[in-house]
């Protein structure tokens, strides 16, 4: 594996993108940790906005309620004591509760508001352009920071990514099964790549990088490789 740089020259700007269970969280987290830089899990802004609408039994198809919503909402990410980020809404630690099976099943519904988008893509670009950065989502690298310095688009096939969700959920206790995990990844995928704000694809520069036959060890290994190549050439 391919040694990343210091800290101190971790200004990169990294966008990682792909469909749910394609492993992009999980891999961003890790490698943001390796360089030392902030982990921004832009899905987890989405699912709070959409926890707190749920909570306000706010209809899914109300734009306009969901984008004030949206812009009311206080989003933090803190370290918390043993070293890893929650997101705090409004204060409060929903880190375990926007991973639930109703906010999931919503998520994508009040992703596609372009109110809603608008709010949250304006505070991660405020970010994004401090620099220092691993940010994740469905349109991060075509959207959010179209500038990115390392653009990747991680894959799996449906069936991969099913199981992996569905483990995920059982060792949360949800009964659920493999195929009512696969129905609503392949819902949410036709969902994500046909709304018209925003939808789920590759940026034109984008590495696509398949993780069905890879372990998360081996996709962070390649994205750190392709890193240190970024500063290679940054340097030459």
């Amino acid at each position: 594996m391919s040694k990343p740089r210091p800290k101190e020259t971790g200004k990169i700007t990294i966008a990682i993108d792909g469909p749910a269970g394609s492993g992009k969280s999980t891999v961003a987290k890790r490698v943001a940790a390796a360089l030392g830089i902030l982990y921004l899990d832009t899905g987890a802004m989405y699912r709070a906005v959409t926890l707190k609408a749920l909570r306000a039994g706010l209809s899914l198809t109300d734009e306009v309620a969901l984008a004030e919503l949206a812009a009311a909402t206080v989003l933090e990410f803190k370290q918390t004591a043993d070293g890893t980020y929650h997101l705090f809404m409004d204060g409060e630690d929903v880190s375990t509760e926007i991973r639930s099976v109703p906010v999931t099943q919503a998520v994508s519904a009040v992703s596609a508001v372009p109110g809603v988008r608008a709010v949250l893509v304006q505070q991660q670009q405020r970010i994004g352009r401090q620099g220092g950065v691993v940010m994740d989502g469905r349109d991060i690298g075509t959207v959010v920071l179209p500038q990115a310095d390392l653009k990747i688009f991680l894959t799996a096939s449906l069936a991969e990514r099913a199981h992996r969700r569905w483990r995920e959920l059982r060792a949360k206790g949800c009964l659920v099964t493999k195929e009512e995990v696969e129905e609503d990844l392949e819902r949410r995928d036709a969902f994500d790549a046909g709304r018209p704000v925003a939808p789920l694809k590759p940026a034109a520069d984008s590495i696509i990088l398949d993780t069905t036959a890879l372990t998360i060890e081996e996709v962070v290994a390649k994205i750190l490789a392709l890193s240190s190549s970024f500063w290679a050439k940054q340097e030459g």
